[in-house]
């Protein structure tokens, strides 16, 4: 009895941070996503989004070092109790793996990929696959997938968007590749019905250096999350 009480309590924990990151994920509204071969600038692009008043951020395994940089990220982190860090791009069941033993919050896909989705349900982890047709969307949501990353959401737009939406009511959507930061352009997606967008380069530049001042991301996170709060609200009215 002793033993299923503690399966029960651990699994309902893990149900109850996968629920809380989808919650996160909805009231902010943004989910900032990037690569760095650099640690200090992982760290310090870190630092400069939470003090913009971000709480989730996506790490991207686009490149070389993600792995050592990403659990940099997460000892960085260990100050920031309301901030969870997701490992994107995880396209392999050894990458899913490693990111997870290095502390990662949740797991982002870029494609409906059947061994990430299997290593986050055996480790009870939030999985965020990316789809692009209904007919993803639908075996997604066969799958128990609440979230999906609509992608690339360039391609798609917001009027995709619209025209699925009454498809899939029991599925929320963000948008990543190609939305801008704008009033118009996310005044677009957010009309349309998504709960959250993903920003990378739009907000983050590739070509980055912490020797540029990290005041000028900090303010321009600071903007968006004001932006998009503003315009759920208009939405509702």
């Amino acid at each position: 009895m002793t033993y299923l009480y503690f399966l029960t309590e651990v699994t309902n924990s893990h149900m109850e941070k996968r629920e809380q990151i989808i919650v996160a994920i909805k009231d902010q509204g943004l989910m900032p996503l990037f690569y760095h071969k650099d640690e200090e600038t992982c760290v310090s692009l870190l630092h400069a989004l939470y003090a913009g008043g971000v709480r989730l951020i996506e790490f991207t395994n686009r490149g070389e070092g993600a792995l050592l940089n990403f659990a940099a990220m997460r000892r960085a982190a260990t100050q920031y109790k309301d901030l969870f860090i997701g490992a994107g791009t995880m396209k392999t069941e050894a990458d899913a793996l490693s990111f997870l033993d290095a502390g990662a919050d949740f797991l982002i896909s870029p494609a409906l990929i059947e061994d990430v989705f299997d290593v986050a349900y055996n480790n009870k982890i939030l999985w965020i696959p990316g789809c692009m047709t209904p007919t993803e969307i639908a075996k997604a949501e066969t799958m128990g997938v609440k979230l999906v990353k609509l992608f690339p959401g360039s391609v798609l737009g917001p009027s995709y968007m619209k025209a699925i939406k009454d498809l899939f009511p029991n599925i929320a959507f963000m948008p990543t590749g190609g939305v801008e930061p704008t009033t118009e352009n996310l005044g677009q997606w957010f009309g349309a019905g998504v709960v959250a967008v993903g920003l990378g380069s739009n907000l983050i530049p590739a070509e980055f250096k912490v020797l540029d001042g990290l005041a000028p991301l900090t303010n321009k996170a600071r903007e968006i999350l004001k932006m998009i709060k503003q315009i759920k609200i208009t939405s509702k009215k």
